[in-house]
């Protein structure tokens, strides 16, 4: 696409391949949506002529004989690529010009996860088998799509013996294992990368912590690298949940709240609103306590975000590609707003010539609580 940026497009029923050069050429824009949790999505905008051999490549994603056509795209900007999607196109429109004689086509598809939502499997048993262990079963079979599991044991297994209860299936693989993540107060998304057709599963707590990628810096003069960013702080969106725990030994029920900053949602800023709303999370006492823990901790976690940050960047200006899921340092926003931040979702555009990205920032409290963030990449 020039001034050192290059959008790579694999395509292919199950392994994706290099993409034909009238396909790439017909190209005009590419958006990818990828978000923290749950499915990531991308749309492909194409000039369509009456005769372009699009008619019919993609055609054959509609039905037979290829029932689902598989697309990776990676960007390179700069010297490392990077793969910003791997999945499935789930939809086509075809816009026609009846002035020009030719028409925009435009694809849409969702991660690997579509893949996971097509049969429903209910009632296969799974005996004497954790719920970590059960998704890993479940994952095994997308191996021929290059999917490598990443699956963190539950805390709290519930490992029912098999002369009393054999766990059974319910609904679509997806579906399951969603199901099973919300019962450990974990996570499940597919993140693509670092090889084109290799993905990898994650299934897991909520991950806030690690090393933050190069500071968004803003009122800076020359150092500002972003086209636009804002804040908004809402401390009244926070919740408290409260679980309950029970006695043993006197089957007493014991409240306990959970605060917005724990080891899943580890402090991001120097103050830490109380959160004014407290929730009762129903059913908690059939729990074991660290399974009802687990449960809290994961609702404080998504209700626990007071500061929101909404923005827009040149990925050529910046310097690299802006991740989601991973912690961001931000210069220059103010006293409230500097310091570190997570990356909830970005939105990434390419054109020719243009890569831009939007993003969304969530944090748990105002003020850094740390005396500097990275200004370049590690």
């Amino acid at each position: 696409m020039g001034n050192g940026l290059h959008l790579t497009v694999l395509t292919g029923p199950v392994w994706a391949l290099p993409t034909p050069k009238p396909v790439v050429d017909a190209l005009l824009s590419a958006e990818v949506h990828v978000n923290d949790t749950g499915a990531s999505g991308f749309q492909l905008n194409f000039t369509l002529a009456n005769r372009s051999p699009l008619q019919i490549l993609f055609m054959l994603a509609a039905g037979a004989p290829i029932p689902m056509l598989r697309v990776v795209l990676m960007a390179t900007a700069g010297a490392i690529p990077q793969v910003l999607m791997d999945g499935v196109i789930t939809h086509h429109e075809i816009t026609p010009d009846a002035m020009r004689g030719s028409a925009t086509l435009t694809i849409t598809g969702e991660d690997l996860t579509t893949v996971m939502d097509q049969v429903d499997m209910s009632g296969l048993p799974f005996p004497g088998m954790s719920p970590d262990l059960r998704v890993l079963t479940i994952l095994s079979k997308y191996a021929v799509f290059g999917i490598i599991p990443a699956v963190i044991p539950a805390i709290a297994p519930d490992v029912p013996i098999p002369i009393d209860k054999i766990p059974t299936q319910k609904g679509t693989d997806l579906a399951y294992i969603r199901q099973l993540a919300r019962e450990c107060g974990y996570v499940f998304y597919i993140e693509p990368g670092p090889l084109p057709g290799v993905s990898k599963a994650y299934w897991g707590p909520q991950i806030k912590i690690g090393l933050p990628q190069p500071a968004l810096n803003v009122n800076l003069d020359t150092w500002t690298n972003v086209e636009q960013l804002s804040f908004r702080y809402e401390p009244r969106a926070a919740v408290m949940p409260l679980v309950f725990l029970q006695e043993p030994n006197s089957k007493a029920t014991i409240p306990m709240p959970i605060p917005a900053a724990n080891p899943l949602n580890p402090p991001l800023g120097a103050v830490i609103p109380t959160p004014t709303t407290i929730e009762q999370l129903k059913d908690t006492a059939k729990l074991s306590p660290a399974q009802a823990l687990m449960l809290g901790l994961a609702r404080a976690t998504e209700t626990g975000d007071v500061v929101t940050g909404e923005g827009k960047l040149d990925v050529l200006r910046y310097g690299q590609i802006l991740n989601a899921r991973q912690l961001v340092g931000v210069r220059g926003a103010g006293l409230g707003f500097d310091g570190l931040h997570y990356v909830q979702k970005t939105t990434h555009m390419l054109k020719r010539g243009e890569y831009k990205q939007s993003f969304t920032l969530k944090r748990n409290g105002i003020i850094a609580n740390v005396p500097a963030v990275p200004a370049l990449p590690f």
